[in-house]
């Protein structure tokens, strides 16, 4: 599957063959994929609510035009889709870093229970401190965390270690018991309830300028750690036994990954409330492009990730009168594959 130095292996090291997947076939798919992120992005500036056409919509972009469309675009559609993108990239990369870590192909931020402890965190910081929306993020990525390595120390105990149907299962049950917390706690303290009920599934609705520049300094930051990983990750997929003969530390490589998956969800989580399963489709549909080789899919995670979200959001404005919350149609699009995972009982190689 690989070729790793014997020596300590650095973030550059080699991963996975490639393959029969040609420098010709990966270019033509990189730049397919960034073409269809600009084409969606624009798209996410001109399509919405209101009976604005193109030409007032591109006038407005640029600040001419009349000034009711001018604030409809500048300070709700661009925002709201540059935010879309942010945790796009962020769940995105989150899954395939902890689809590396677990070396388990159905872990997910959401069905792994991080996106329900960051969301308990914030309910706890609003009811019993009286956090408000500046700030969730701090709580959320503590949630976030005490989540992710309450489901991998519960999973990875007894005979197997930490096999992909314990994680799974383990993450299901984490997430069901924090959500129904988080929910009995709104209902206590109605004012919570008021305040947070717009992030319960996870929704871009009224999101903007405030939430985008609360969430994309930790992400770029959680990005960057994925990145540094990648080399790492390749290491990693051979087994604990011989990534650690090869000098990789692996206990240190894993809370680095955590921490990356922290900062990544936390901040997710707190912009736009808990949505699943971006993290469980996006990985695998560059691994089934591209291949296994994590110098490849974590990059390219952060473009796929925002073209899953971004094109998903564009449905949820256009697919009722009254706006979907977005969480809703990334889980019918990710529930089908999940289940098609779970027959299976594998997922894209790792």
């Amino acid at each position: 599957m690989t070729q790793v130095s014997v020596q300590t292996p650095t973030p550059s090291s080699p991963g996975p063959a490639p393959g029969r997947r040609g420098p010709l076939t990966r270019a033509s798919a990189v730049l397919g994929l960034t073409a269809l992120l600009a084409l969606l992005l624009l798209g996410g500036f001109f399509v919405g609510s209101g009976d604005i056409s193109l030409d007032q919509a591109w006038n407005a972009l640029w600040g001419t035009g009349d000034p009711t469309d001018v604030i409809i675009i500048r300070d709700d559609r661009v925002p709201r889709t540059l935010l879309c993108a942010v945790v796009g990239a962020a769940l995105g990369v989150a899954g395939a870093v902890m689809q590396g870590l677990t070396r388990n192909p159905l872990a997910d931020p959401g069905i792994l229970g991080v996106n329900a402890g960051a969301y308990f965190a914030m309910v706890v910081g609003s009811v019993a401190f009286g956090v408000s929306a500046g700030g969730y993020t701090w709580w959320a990525m503590a949630g976030a965390f005490a989540a992710a390595v309450l489901v991998y120390f519960v999973g990875s105990r007894g005979p197997g270690g930490a096999s992909p149907a314990k994680l799974v299962l383990t993450g299901v049950a984490v997430a069901a018991m924090l959500s129904g917390l988080a929910f009995a706690l709104t209902m206590i303290h109605p004012s919570t309830f008021d305040q947070i009920r717009g992030l319960l599934i996870g929704t871009l609705d009224g999101r903007g300028w405030t939430e985008l520049s609360l969430a994309w300094i930790p992400v770029v930051v959680g990005l960057v750690v994925a990145v540094a990983l990648v080399g790492y990750l390749n290491a990693l997929a051979l087994g604990d036994d011989r990534a650690s003969a090869l000098g990789v530390p692996v206990t240190a490589v894993r809370a680095v990954g955590f921490v990356a998956v922290t900062l990544l969800c936390g901040a997710a989580t707190a912009a736009v409330g808990p949505i699943t399963f971006v993290g469980l489709m996006v990985p695998h549909a560059v691994r089934m492009v591209l291949g296994p080789d994590n110098r490849w899919v974590i990059p390219m995670s952060m473009v796929t990730g925002p073209i899953v979200l971004v094109g998903s959001d564009l449905i949820a404005r256009v697919a009722t009168p009254s706006e979907l919350p977005v969480g809703m149609v990334t889980a019918f699009l990710g529930a089908p594959l999940l289940i098609w995972l779970a027959r299976k009982d594998r997922g894209s190689p790792l």
